[in-house]
């Protein structure tokens, strides 16, 4: 098998994306706080479930997929221990429960700061990389549009995580843009309010960005 890819989360976006890596020849294990829940996913899929503990320890690398009210609680569950200099994909957005304003999504964040910088802040030795958080779930995995790949950003403190994925977007059919370091997760973010605005106003959901470059 591949590498050990573990999936934190038992919603949609967890379960496309731990799919998505199973069909790229990952060896995949998906968590949650209470694994029964993904039980028929399991029967489903093959692809076994745990704790977020166990999935986090037995991964290489880890892909949060979480709420973004629940994403500090999900790394503490999963354990600093069994996440410390592990890339970690983070798909996460800080959206409140509160409805969105004329269409706008709304975060617990300031234009100042971003759900990454807190998890970052919180696990230190964990290699944080934002990732897939900018698309809806339908077109996370292997898109196809008629401009070409669309465009994955990212950013995070670690190169060499970035490389990794990197790797991993262009499996799944993106192109990757490096946007820096972990305070690069502010307008990232905010690209999540941009994504469903056209949804939320005209529910309008399948487009993506791309970066055009001289």
């Amino acid at each position: 098998m591949g590498k050990k890819i573990g999936v934190l989360g038992s919603g949609q976006v967890a379960q496309v994306l731990a799919a998505g890596f199973k069909k790229h020849g990952y060896d995949v294990k998906i968590g949650s706080r209470e694994p029964k829940k993904l039980a028929e996913f399991a029967t489903k899929s093959g692809i076994p479930t745990g704790t977020f503990a166990e999935v986090a320890a037995f991964a290489e690398t880890v892909m949060l997929a979480v709420k973004g009210g629940a994403a500090l609680d999900v790394l503490k569950l999963a354990g600093d221990a069994n996440l410390a200099g592990k890339v970690v994909l983070d798909a996460t957005n800080p959206i409140s429960d509160e409805p969105p304003q004329n269409g706008v999504v709304r975060y617990f964040t300031a234009q100042n700061d971003s759900l990454m910088e807190r998890l970052q802040k919180a696990f230190p030795k964990a290699r944080l990389v934002k990732a897939f958080n900018s698309v809806g779930n339908a077109f996370m995995v292997n898109p196809t549009f008629p401009g070409g790949p669309p465009t994955m950003f990212i950013c995070g403190n670690d190169a060499a995580a970035k490389t990794e994925a990197t790797t991993i977007l262009t499996q799944f059919g993106w192109a990757t843009a490096d946007m820096g370091m972990v305070e690069s997760a502010r307008p990232i973010e905010a690209l999540c309010q941009l994504w469903c605005a056209p949804g939320m106003l005209r529910n309008e959901w399948t487009h993506a960005f791309k970066l055009l470059k001289l």
